[in-house]
């Protein structure tokens, strides 16, 4: 039987304040899918005009958990809905959206409760990142999949053309503030995967290494991994498929993607590995409640019962 949560609101309630108790309900019950509020469906009209409250069929106001966590002014840093508008270009002879312009900074936070930390992606800043991603290279835990060792110069260059690419976006992960692995996120209708599927203009995709060694376990996978798929999904609504295409023989990560909501489609031969392509849905994300992965739900629930 599912349980029911009730928030009680007063009058002097802020919506900043009433949407951090929604968020702190679901964070700790992770398993519920419905807030009950005691709320006046006329105190928070912004707040039923954007999907945040609703009002169900009892004429009580609730919040939905796969409504709510698509709100992206409370993880995504832009703070908006707002979509880029939509005109068609050609790069490399493929046709597709134009891309907007590139985050600055931080573009995602996220509290981990089972971690007791905040998640943040933000941009790569070369200067300040190079050292660190030149060391993450050449960790032969990293170079066995990226093969990408080589000089701080080398490693320069290549941050140098991903921040000139406009279908790619490149991501320092941290634990609070405390940086330990890097993203690469792209538009899947202008990437060498396009060829291999029927990608839609509005596909993401990404590749990831976890740099240190101490941030490679379970509990760390659990965290960034829903992380980076949320990010996604909030960074355009129009996303519905999320993509990746690890190594054939990269198990441990083709598990993961599994215990995330990813499908295993089918394998392919890139000219460089033959690989695994994966495809998560919007909508299998949001309903099925996977920023927090099966396991993780599990346990946490059990703890707090």
């Amino acid at each position: 039987m599912e349980l029911r949560l009730v928030a009680a609101v007063n009058n002097q309630t802020s919506a900043t304040e009433l949407l951090a108790v929604i968020e702190a309900s679901f964070t700790y019950y992770p398993s519920q899918k419905i807030v009950m509020l005691a709320v006046e469906q006329s105190q928070f009209p912004e707040l039923f005009m954007s999907g945040v409250l609703t009002v169900n069929d009892d004429n009580r106001v609730v919040v939905y958990a796969e409504m709510f966590w698509q709100q992206a002014r409370l993880w995504h840093q832009r703070g908006n809905d707002t979509v880029f508008p939509v005109r068609y270009i050609f790069s490399q002879e493929r046709r597709h959206p134009q891309r907007p312009p590139k985050s600055q900074g931080v573009v995602y936070q996220r509290f981990i409760s089972w971690l007791d930390s905040t998640l943040i992606f933000r941009r790569v800043d070369i200067d300040a990142d190079l050292q660190r991603f030149n060391r993450w290279m050449n960790d032969p835990v990293v170079a066995a999949f990226w093969q990408e060792t080589g000089d701080m110069q080398k490693h320069r260059d290549y941050l140098q053309a991903i921040d000139a690419d406009p279908h790619m976006l490149n991501l320092i992960a941290c634990l609070d503030e405390k940086p330990f692995g890097y993203f690469e996120i792209y538009w899947a209708k202008e990437d060498r995967i396009a060829p291999f599927y029927d990608a839609d203009d509005f596909d993401r995709g990404w590749h990831v290494l976890i740099g240190e060694p101490q941030m490679r376990g379970k509990p760390f996978v659990t965290a960034w991994l829903p992380s980076i798929s949320h990010y996604l999904f909030l960074d355009d609504c129009r996303t519905q498929r999320i993509v990746i295409e690890p190594r054939v023989d990269n198990h441990k990560m083709m598990r993961n993607l599994a215990h995330g909501g990813y499908a295993n489609l089918k394998e392919f031969d890139f000219p460089h590995k033959r690989a695994a392509l994966h495809m998560l849905l919007r909508e299998r994300f949001f309903s099925e409640q996977l920023w927090v992965p099966r396991s993780t739900v599990t346990a946490h629930s059990l703890s707090l019962s």
